[in-house]
Protein backbone atom coordinates (compact mmCIF):
# COMPACT_ATOMS: atom_id res chain seq x y z
CA UNK A 1 0.00 0.00 0.00
CA UNK A 2 1.68 3.23 -1.37
CA UNK A 3 0.51 6.58 1.34
CA UNK A 4 -0.33 9.67 0.04
CA UNK A 5 2.07 11.33 1.70
CA UNK A 6 6.55 10.83 1.62
CA UNK A 7 8.32 10.98 5.06
CA UNK A 8 11.69 13.05 4.34
CA UNK A 9 13.44 13.39 7.45
CA UNK A 10 13.11 13.76 11.52
CA UNK A 11 11.55 16.30 12.58
CA UNK A 12 11.74 16.67 16.67
CA UNK A 13 12.60 14.35 19.05
CA UNK A 14 11.59 14.78 23.05
CA UNK A 15 13.82 13.71 25.40
CA UNK A 16 12.21 13.63 29.38
CA UNK A 17 15.03 15.03 31.23
CA UNK A 18 15.71 14.99 35.12
CA UNK A 19 18.81 17.91 35.37
CA UNK A 20 17.84 20.54 32.58
CA UNK A 21 20.56 22.68 32.62
CA UNK A 22 23.23 19.78 32.62
CA UNK A 23 21.03 18.64 29.38
CA UNK A 24 21.37 22.02 28.10
CA UNK A 25 25.25 22.60 28.34
CA UNK A 26 25.51 19.07 26.50
CA UNK A 27 23.38 19.49 23.65
CA UNK A 28 24.26 23.55 22.75
CA UNK A 29 28.13 23.83 24.24
CA UNK A 30 28.77 20.63 23.32
CA UNK A 31 27.02 19.39 20.08
CA UNK A 32 25.85 22.94 18.78
CA UNK A 33 22.14 23.10 19.28
CA UNK A 34 20.78 26.72 20.35
CA UNK A 35 17.79 27.68 22.07
CA UNK A 36 15.07 28.08 19.50
CA UNK A 37 12.22 28.46 21.51
CA UNK A 38 10.94 28.13 25.39
CA UNK A 39 7.78 27.62 26.92
CA UNK A 40 8.36 27.38 31.11
CA UNK A 41 4.86 27.78 31.52
CA UNK A 42 4.53 23.92 30.38
CA UNK A 43 8.47 23.01 30.71
CA UNK A 44 9.37 22.45 26.88
CA UNK A 45 12.90 24.11 25.62
CA UNK A 46 13.32 23.25 22.11
CA UNK A 47 16.65 23.33 20.51
CA UNK A 48 17.63 23.76 16.84
CA UNK A 49 19.26 20.71 15.70
CA UNK A 50 20.10 21.87 12.01
CA UNK A 51 16.90 21.10 9.96
CA UNK A 52 15.81 18.93 13.27
CA UNK A 53 14.50 20.23 16.41
CA UNK A 54 15.09 18.55 19.81
CA UNK A 55 12.87 19.11 22.98
CA UNK A 56 14.22 19.10 26.25
CA UNK A 57 11.22 18.37 28.59
CA UNK A 58 12.04 18.71 32.49
CA UNK A 59 10.03 15.35 34.24
CA UNK A 60 8.80 17.84 37.36
CA UNK A 61 7.31 20.15 34.39
CA UNK A 62 3.38 20.19 33.03
CA UNK A 63 4.55 18.15 29.54
CA UNK A 64 7.12 15.67 31.55
CA UNK A 65 4.88 15.03 34.53
CA UNK A 66 2.63 13.40 32.34
CA UNK A 67 5.15 10.81 31.14
CA UNK A 68 5.26 9.30 34.39
CA UNK A 69 8.29 8.31 36.71
CA UNK A 70 12.06 9.82 35.60
CA UNK A 71 14.12 7.92 33.23
CA UNK A 72 16.63 5.83 35.16
CA UNK A 73 18.20 2.48 35.15
CA UNK A 74 15.29 0.51 35.29
CA UNK A 75 13.98 1.88 31.95
CA UNK A 76 15.05 5.07 29.13
CA UNK A 77 13.00 6.91 28.02
CA UNK A 78 14.35 6.46 24.00
CA UNK A 79 16.75 4.02 22.20
CA UNK A 80 18.69 6.57 20.54
CA UNK A 81 19.33 9.68 18.97
CA UNK A 82 21.04 10.35 15.56
CA UNK A 83 22.18 13.40 14.61
CA UNK A 84 23.62 14.04 11.02
CA UNK A 85 26.98 16.09 11.25
CA UNK A 86 28.99 17.57 8.16
CA UNK A 87 32.94 17.28 8.23
CA UNK A 88 33.08 13.88 10.35
CA UNK A 89 36.45 12.61 11.56
CA UNK A 90 36.44 10.66 14.29
CA UNK A 91 40.01 12.21 15.83
CA UNK A 92 38.60 15.62 16.23
CA UNK A 93 35.38 13.85 17.49
CA UNK A 94 37.63 12.15 20.05
CA UNK A 95 39.67 14.91 21.19
CA UNK A 96 36.39 17.91 21.28
CA UNK A 97 34.43 15.40 23.64
CA UNK A 98 36.92 14.36 25.45
CA UNK A 99 37.51 18.10 26.10
CA UNK A 100 34.40 18.33 27.56
CA UNK A 101 34.65 14.73 29.82
CA UNK A 102 32.68 12.67 27.29
CA UNK A 103 34.00 9.44 26.04
CA UNK A 104 32.79 7.82 22.62
CA UNK A 105 32.97 3.86 21.28
CA UNK A 106 35.10 3.40 18.22
CA UNK A 107 33.92 4.46 15.23
CA UNK A 108 31.81 2.41 12.65
CA UNK A 109 30.02 1.92 9.53
CA UNK A 110 25.85 1.94 9.87
CA UNK A 111 23.30 2.03 7.86
CA UNK A 112 20.86 5.65 8.38
CA UNK A 113 18.84 7.29 6.26
CA UNK A 114 21.74 8.10 3.85
CA UNK A 115 22.91 4.76 3.38
CA UNK A 116 26.44 3.40 5.03
CA UNK A 117 28.44 5.59 6.38
CA UNK A 118 30.60 6.07 9.88
CA UNK A 119 29.12 7.03 12.95
CA UNK A 120 29.78 6.89 17.18
CA UNK A 121 27.85 6.97 20.16
CA UNK A 122 28.65 8.58 23.12
CA UNK A 123 25.84 9.47 26.08
CA UNK A 124 24.26 12.28 26.98
CA UNK A 125 24.46 13.33 30.97
CA UNK A 126 21.10 11.68 31.33
CA UNK A 127 22.59 8.22 29.78
CA UNK A 128 20.88 8.77 26.39
CA UNK A 129 22.51 6.91 23.75
CA UNK A 130 23.42 9.82 21.09
CA UNK A 131 24.91 8.62 17.52
CA UNK A 132 26.70 11.11 16.09
CA UNK A 133 26.27 9.35 11.73
CA UNK A 134 27.90 11.42 8.94
CA UNK A 135 26.35 13.27 6.26
CA UNK A 136 27.26 11.79 3.01
CA UNK A 137 27.18 14.34 -0.11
Amino acid sequence: MTTPFQLTSIDHVVIRVTDLDVMLGFYCDVLGCSVERRRDDIGLIQLRAGDSLIDLVPVDGKLGSAGGAAPGAEGRNMDHLCLRIAGFDADMLRDWLGKHGIGMEPPGTRYGAQGDGPSVYLQDPEDNTVELKAALD
